[in-house]
């Protein structure tokens, strides 16, 4: 795997090097036949519908945020110390993103950052994502020895009660107890209205953008020349 070493147990590597969300090929003429269930004993993914002979494994479902694979912590808890790595509510479930994710506008904050990509973080953590703190660990300690955890048991709900798990944009990721203290140029800030408001919280006002642009255009009146 590129940007990676030796030192990482094979499921893990596995993980971060899947595909998922991809149509199975055994049950391509089936609804709900995306691969998003991942075996650690397999090292392998697979649809719902070939879940049977794998219920006796160490089983997760992994999740689709806006093309983006997250899994709930957890379940990731179980397997690998995730307690730097920056979470996100949605569903009423925290979740992490596996891999790292790409940037349209480079970092130019003056607060926290990803210790790997320099990605925008809140305060307390230092990963944005699994895989880096994966790459950073394996490059700073030569191995994952002391964040792995034993893990003999990790079963799946029923079929009845395993979800798609595309989890809609309408479950705004944020974590509402932590908060992010820098200063940006660009690109990693929310942006702000002149009356100081965001535009999520102009949204839940019913605010519309002919409002904001009448506020903008408010100023010291300007009498025209007499002649």
């Amino acid at each position: 795997m590129v940007g990676y070493s030796s030192g990482m147990p094979n499921w893990l590597e596995a993980m971060l090097s899947e595909k998922f969300f991809n149509p199975c090929m055994i049950h391509e003429a089936n609804k709900k036949n995306e691969k998003n269930i991942f075996c650690l004993d397999c090292c392998s993914s697979f649809c719902p519908q070939c879940l049977p002979p794998h219920r006796p494994h160490r089983l997760f479902q992994i999740r689709r945020y806006v093309y983006h694979d997250v899994v709930r912590v957890e379940d990731l808890e179980k397997l690998i110390d995730c307690s730097s790595v920056q979470s996100y509510t949605t569903n009423s479930a925290k979740v992490v993103f596996l891999n790292e994710r790409s940037q349209s506008r480079p970092f130019r904050c003056s607060g926290n950052a990803c210790r790997s990509c320099d990605r925008p973080l809140q305060d307390q953590y230092l990963f944005c994502s699994l895989s880096c703190k994966v790459k950073e660990v394996l490059v700073s300690e030569g191995g994952l020895e002391k964040e792995l955890r034993e893990c003999e048991s990790l079963p799946l709900p029923s079929t009845c009660e395993l979800d798609e798990g595309h989890l809609m944009p309408e479950s705004v990721l944020e974590s509402p107890s932590a908060t992010s203290s820098y200063s940006c140029g660009g690109g990693g800030g929310t942006t702000r209205s002149t009356d100081g408001s965001s535009a999520l919280d102009q949204k839940k006002r019913g605010v519309t953008g002919f409002e904001v642009l009448n506020r903008r255009k408010k100023g010291v009146p300007i009498r025209a020349p007499l002649f």
